[in-house]
C-alpha cells in the first residue's frame, strides 16, 4: 500500500448537512456493498478533519454526544417551519446538538425544545426527516459500522484490516477515521491497546456440537500451518460479559458494549485491586450463584442482580482471557501463552477447561458442563490470537438448544387471560447489509406474566404505529430466543421460519448491531 498522502485538504466550504443526508439517502437506495461503501468514501474525502467524526457518527445513526435526553414524544411535539432551502452546516448540527445535550436543571425540558425547534428551523424537510431518524435512533439506510469501515479503508487508501484493527483498539470510529484520512496507514498501525481504554470483546460463532466446532482446525481448503492440532473446551458461562483493566490503583469495568459499570461492581474492583500484578486487562463473564451449591443462576436472575443500584452481592466472576499483563500485550499471543498468563494470575478464577483432540472427550466435558448447569462450552484452537471484535470461526459456541439472539420488531395484543398485553412478539434477524430487520417467525411461549408486563410497557415505549392488533415498534430491543431448528420458508422475505421458538430472556446486555444475521439463520436451514 502506497505511504501517499491521502489526506483530504481543506474543502472550499463547509459540509452542509443536506451533503450528508443525500449520501444517506443514496446508501438506502443500493443493497451492493460496494456502492455503500463508494459513497461513503467519496463524501469523507470531501469532509474536514473536524467534520469527519461528525459525518460518520450521523451515517451510522449516533451522535456523538450519546444520549441527549431528547425522546421521540419531545421530537414530536417541537414546533418549527421548514427552511426553502439548505445551509446548515454539519458542524454547526453537532454544535446545537451538544447545547441541547448540556441543558439540564429545572426548566430544561421547555429549553430543549426550544433548541430543537431552533435547530430544525433551519432545516429543510428532507433534513429535518434525517435528524427526526438520527436523534429518535431510527436511522435505517444500510451504513452500519461494517460498511464505514470499509468507507474510511477506501477513502485513506490504506488496508480495511488497518482500520478495522485501530478501531477495535482505539475506541470511537469517528476518531480511527481522522487517524486515517489525516494522518494514514503508519497513525493506524501504532495504535496500540492502552489499559483504561476498553477495547471491543472478541466474539464467537456458532456450531451445532463440538465436532463440527472442532472440524474448523482440519476442514478443506486449510494449510497444514493453519491447521488446529488441539482445541480448548471451556465452560460457557451464561453470565454479562465484563472487561476488568487495572493499572496501579485505577480499575475500570465495562460490559460488551464498553458501558462504563465499575461503581457497580465493588467487589470486582476489590478483587482486582487484590491480584498479583500492577497492570492487566482481563475478559470474563460474572454470573449469579443460584439456589443450588455450585448452580449457576438463570441469566434473567444475573442481569436483575447486575442492575441492582443498591449493589452487587450473589455475583461470581470467571475468567477466561488476559490481553495485557504488566506492560505486555497478549493479543496477538496464541491461546496457550494467554492461558498460561491467565491462570498465573488468576488462579481458581480461570474458567474450567480441557485441552484435547479428541472429539469423544471433548463431548464428555460439554455433556459434563451442561449437568453442572452452565450455558455449555467453547471451543477454540489453542494455537489462535485474540481478534478483538470479530466474530470468527475460531471461536465457537456449543449449546445443547439452538439459541439466537434476535430483534423483537413487533408484537401482538394478547387474548384470553393476557388480554391487554402484548404478547406474541415478532422477531427479525439482522441485515449484514445495515437494512432493517429481517422477519423470521413469532413467538408468544416462554413469557412469564412478570415477564409480559414489562415486555409491554417497553414495547409501548417504542411503538412506531399499529396496524389492528398489531403494534411495530423501534428495533431496539435485543431477545434471546430457543428454537429447535430452521426451515425454508416463502412466508418471510428472508427464506427462513423458526422452529418452535420460545423466550428465553430479553438481553439487555446486547446491542441490535449483536444480534444474529439472517445469514446464521438460513445456514441452520435443514
Amino acid at each position: 500500500m502506497s505511504d501517499v498522502d491521502t489526506s483530504p485538504g481543506p474543502p472550499s466550504s463547509p459540509l452542509l448537512l443536506f451533503d450528508v443526508v443525500t449520501a444517506s439517502n443514496s446508501v438506502a437506495a443500493t443493497s451492493k456493498r460496494t456502492e455503500k461503501r463508494t459513497i461513503l468514501a467519496e463524501l469523507l474525502r470531501r469532509s474536514s478533519p473536524e467534520e469527519i467524526p461528525v459525518v460518520v457518527g450521523f451515517l451510522t445513526g449516533e451522535v456523538r454526544q450519546g444520549r441527549i435526553g431528547v425522546g421521540w414524544a419531545t421530537l414530536r411535539d417541537v414546533e418549527f417551519e421548514h427552511a426553502d432551502a439548505p445551509t446548515v452546516s454539519v458542524l454547526e448540527v453537532d454544535e446545537a446538538i451538544a447545547e441541547i445535550a448540556m441543558t439540564t436543571g429545572p426548566g430544561s425540558m421547555a429549553e430543549r425544545e426550544r433548541l430543537l425547534g431552533k435547530l430544525f428551523g433551519a432545516t429543510t424537510r428532507l433534513e429535518s426527516e434525517f435528524l427526526t431518524a438520527l436523534l429518535g435512533g431510527e436511522l435505517r439506510h444500510g451504513a452500519l459500522e461494517g460498511v464505514m469501515v470499509d468507507a474510511i479503508a477506501a477513502a485513506a487508501a490504506v488496508r480495511v484490516a488497518l482500520v478495522r484493527r485501530a478501531h477495535m483498539l482505539g475506541g470511537l470510529l469517528g476518531d480511527t477515521a481522522v487517524l486515517a484520512l489525516v494522518q494514514g496507514q503508519i497513525a493506524l498501525a501504532d495504535v496500540r491497546l492502552e489499559v483504561l481504554r476498553p477495547i471491543h470483546p472478541m466474539l464467537a460463532s456458532t456450531a451445532a456440537d463440538v465436532a463440527e466446532a472442532m472440524a474448523v482446525g482440519h476442514g478443506p481448503g486449510r494449510s497444514e500451518t493453519e491447521r488446529v492440532e488441539e482445541f480448548a473446551i471451556e465452560w460457557k458461562i451464561d453470565g454479562v460479559r465484563v472487561q476488568l483493566h487495572r493499572r496501579g490503583d485505577q480499575v475500570l469495568i465495562v460490559t460488551r458494549n464498553l458501558n462504563d459499570v465499575t461503581e457497580r461492581l465493588p467487589g470486582l474492583v476489590d478483587l482486582a485491586l487484590s491480584l498479583g500484578a500492577n497492570t492487566f486487562i482481563l475478559d470474563g463473564e460474572v454470573v449469579g450463584e443460584g439456589s443450588v451449591a455450585d448452580e449457576p443462576a438463570a441469566f434473567q436472575d444475573t442481569a436483575s442482580r447486575f442492575s441492582d443500584s443498591q449493589g452487587t452481592g450473589g455475583l461470581v466472576p470467571w475468567f477466561f482471557d488476559i490481553l495485557h499483563l504488566e506492560g505486555v500485550d497478549l493479543l496477538d499471543k496464541p491461546w496457550t501463552e494467554r492461558r498460561a498468563a491467565l491462570t498465573g494470575l488468576v488462579g481458581d478464577l480461570a474458567v474450567p477447561v480441557l485441552v484435547t483432540n479428541d472429539v469423544g472427550e471433548a463431548a464428555k466435558f460439554s455433556a459434563a458442563t451442561v449437568a453442572a448447569g452452565h450455558e455449555g462450552v467453547m471451543v477454540k484452537g489453542v494455537g489462535t490470537f485474540y481478534e478483538a471484535g470479530r466474530r470468527g470461526k475460531t471461536w465457537r459456541k456449543v449449546k445443547p438448544v439452538i439459541t439466537l439472539d434476535l430483534i423483537v420488531v413487533g408484537a401482538e395484543w394478547g387474548h384470553g387471560r393476557r388480554t391487554g398485553r402484548l404478547s406474541n412478539l415478532h422477531l427479525g434477524a439482522r441485515d449484514p447489509e445495515g437494512g432493517p430487520p429481517i422477519m423470521v417467525g413469532k413467538t408468544f411461549k416462554g413469557l412469564t406474566d412478570v415477564l409480559l408486563e414489562w415486555q409491554t410497557e417497553a414495547l409501548l415505549e417504542r411503538q412506531t404505529a399499529t396496524d389492528g392488533h398489531v403494534v411495530y415498534v423501534r428495533p431496539e430491543l435485543v431477545v434471546e430466543i430457543a428454537i429447535d431448528g430452521v426451515q425454508t420458508s416463502k412466508r418471510y422475505d428472508g427464506g427462513a421460519a423458526l422452529r418452535f421458538a420460545r423466550v428465553r430472556g430479553y438481553r439487555p446486555d446486547k446491542t441490535v448491531a449483536e444480534a444474529d444475521t439472517i445469514d446464521t439463520i438460513r445456514g441452520l436451514r435443514k
